[in-house]
């Protein structure tokens, strides 16, 4: 189990490779983000897209799960107060496959919550060229192991 204790700067969390799926997308997409890009081939391919393209919110929250699986899942997390921002660099076409990995670039204990943390982590998913195709930097409350040195 992960606490704020583990979180020190420059500590990187690696995601596992995820393949963009054209039903999945499209099923997102349909609930979610019903753009022509996001649902059709043909209407990617006519648009500055170059093909079905993944909605950058289903980009987000592949993101997302990239996270929880790397090493959310097994932390005492708490939330987040929020994201700093979300950079959709480069659209994410049916077939891609992405991976990425969680960077902390800052930890400091809470003054009002001496029992939390806040860890800020810079986020990147590529696709298989290595090419960023969304960043983001966001904000984590985690459990303090040793609740006693605020």
């Amino acid at each position: 189990m992960l606490y704020f204790e583990d979180f020190s700067e420059g500590r990187r969390f690696d995601y596992k490779p995820v393949e963009m799926k054209p039903p999945e997308m499209i099923a997102f997409a349909s609930e979610f983000d019903q753009q022509p890009m996001h649902l059709d081939e043909e209407a990617g391919k006519r648009s500055i897209l170059g093909g079905l393209a993944a909605s950058g919110w289903h980009t987000s929250a592949i993101g997302m799960r990239m996270m929880l699986d790397a090493f959310m899942s097994n932390s005492t997390s708490q939330g987040s107060p929020g994201i700093d921002f979300m950079d959709w660099r480069k659209p994410v076409i049916a077939g891609d496959v992405l991976s990425g990995f969680s960077l902390v670039i800052e930890a400091r204990r809470s003054k009002s919550k001496p029992d939390l943390g806040i860890v800020k982590f810079r986020n990147e998913i590529n696709n298989q060229a290595g090419e960023p195709v969304a960043v983001s930097e966001c904000s984590v409350l985690f459990r303090c192991r040793d609740k006693g040195n605020a």
